[in-house]
């Protein structure tokens, strides 16, 4: 009677309680997965940082975030190239369900790609390029839409960490501006370095940066932490817009947040039962 009394209440709490509770075998019917040697394995063991675990790894984080709702048609997810730190891997412009390792293109970190002959790029590359180019210990990159951040990115109200699970976060998570950085320019678009530099810079040594009214970057040390930290991100700010309208609230204590210029370990060298989880949730396993 109190848990449907709750739910009627806030039905925000029901999104919450159901958003991981899909049965594993109502996974592959919602998901259209392109044949198994055309995507990922889903890796979850082998030598960390060779290429094809790298390939393997980027190519379905965006198919894990396309899954949980995190990107839909647009967004992105990025890795550093592990033999040549100068450049990194992204996907054609697809949609992040459909990615598949053929899609990765190479790119330098002016954000242009190595082969200009290639299929079309996305126009945002540059937010990835101006991440790699100045933060050393990011080796992948994020761009999403995620619905839950956008009101904190249009309000007065900062996006902090309420939960655990998000300490990464900050007590303030740093919103950017495009029109405010750039006067007179009305792209929504990162369409250009200049613009990405701008991004990288907000974003500083933190792990998110948001982006107002379009959306967030999030960095890390592998993809696998960024699908960790996206994932993280969005149930963080929903529990927060929940607690919002309950009243007031407490956010994590100065003590609880994740060093901003750390990142906790969360490859292949650790426990890896959240990627596990994940990639059995989008049918790659």
């Amino acid at each position: 009677m109190l848990r449907r009394a709750l739910l009627n209440a806030v039905p925000e709490l029901g999104i919450l309680a159901n958003c991981c509770a899909t049965p594993f075998a109502d996974v592959a019917s919602q998901t259209e997965l392109a044949p198994r040697g055309a995507r990922g394995a889903c890796a979850t063991g082998g030598q960390v940082g060779s290429l094809e675990a790298t390939r393997s790894d980027v190519v379905d984080a965006n198919r894990i975030l396309a899954h949980e709702g995190i990107l839909d048609a647009f967004g992105h997810v990025s890795v550093r190239h592990p033999d040549r730190p100068d450049r990194f891997l992204l996907s054609r412009a697809r949609a992040p369900e459909l990615v598949h390792d053929s899609d990765l293109l190479e790119f330098d970190l002016s954000g242009e790609p190595v082969d200009n002959k290639g299929p079309t790029p996305y126009i945002e590359r540059y937010i990835h390029a101006a991440v790699y180019a100045v933060r050393e210990d990011v080796s992948s990159v994020c761009h999403n839409h995620a619905p839950a951040i956008l009101p904190f990115s249009v309000s007065m109200t900062p996006l902090s960490g309420v939960i655990h699970a998000a300490r990464f976060l900050g007590a303030d998570v740093p919103v950017w501006d495009l029109a405010r950085e750039f006067p007179g320019e009305w792209s929504p678009l990162v369409r250009n370095l200049e613009y990405g530099d701008s991004l990288a810079e907000c974003l500083g040594a933190g792990s998110i940066a948001l982006m107002r009214g379009h959306g967030s970057v999030v960095v890390g040390n592998d993809p696998q932490e960024v699908v960790s930290r996206c994932i993280s991100m969005d149930k963080n700010a929903r529990v927060q817009e929940i607690a919002i309208r309950l009243g007031d609230y407490t956010r994590l204590h100065e003590g609880e947040y994740e060093s901003r210029s750390s990142a906790a370990s969360f490859g292949r060298a650790s426990d890896n039962r959240a990627w596990e989880y994940f990639c059995r949730r989008a049918g790659l396993l």
